[in-house]
């Protein structure tokens, strides 16, 4: 079992209320933000006015391209992980070649989000709260 971190800013972007609302009831964290998709730099804007630690984007190739190209640019270090309602081997693929840091998709279960959280955290050298020890 991975050591806790302090809780995550998180920021979901175009998850419709139900996904939003399962994901958010397993990641089990407090500061979880829905929002609307936005172009890539006006999500950039909502994750600095929230202080985001991570992104979770719905698994819509022609929101999350531009999503992705902006983080590419201009916020390398934010993990940015799709989602989706019905898990695909090829959706999963393109999503990471593009530049995702994770995929995942419903059921969602608490122990495997937590997990991934901590590791795209801990991977994508995110504040040294996150860090932990060896």
């Amino acid at each position: 079992m991975m050591p806790s971190v302090p809780h995550a800013r998180i920021v979901l972007f175009g998850l419709n209320d139900p996904l939003a609302g399962e994901l958010r009831a397993a990641l089990g964290e407090p500061n979880v933000y829905p929002e609307p998709f936005l172009r890539g730099a006006d999500c950039l804007r909502v994750v600095e006015r929230r202080h985001a630690d991570v992104v979770f984007c719905a698994a819509e190739p022609a929101r999350y391209l531009d999503l992705l190209e902006a983080v590419k640019r201009e916020k390398p270090d934010l993990p940015v992980i799709v989602v989706s309602r019905i898990p695909e081997v090829s959706q999963w693929l393109d999503a990471l070649e593009a530049g995702a840091s994770d995929y995942c998709a419903a059921p969602f279960e608490s122990s495997h989000l937590r997990w991934m959280l901590e590791a795209n955290l801990k991977h994508h050298a995110a504040p040294a709260r996150y860090q932990m020890a060896s």
